[in-house]
């Protein structure tokens, strides 16, 4: 069980950090996808997608 003072202090933390927050859960999302969900071809598109940003 989670006391008051740490729910307080998580909700303090989640309003300060919005954008670390988005990126934390976007990353497990695609973390997710890419192990759990994604097809051969999706995983090439992927890849291609990838190899694309860090060429730039």
């Amino acid at each position: 069980m989670v006391s008051e003072a740490q729910k307080r202090a998580k909700k303090k933390w989640d309003d300060k950090n919005k954008d670390k927050n988005r990126v934390y859960r976007y990353r497990s999302y695609a973390r997710k996808y890419v192990k759990d969900i994604a097809t051969e071809d999706d995983l090439k598109e992927l890849l291609n997608l990838i190899y694309k940003r860090l060429d730039n």
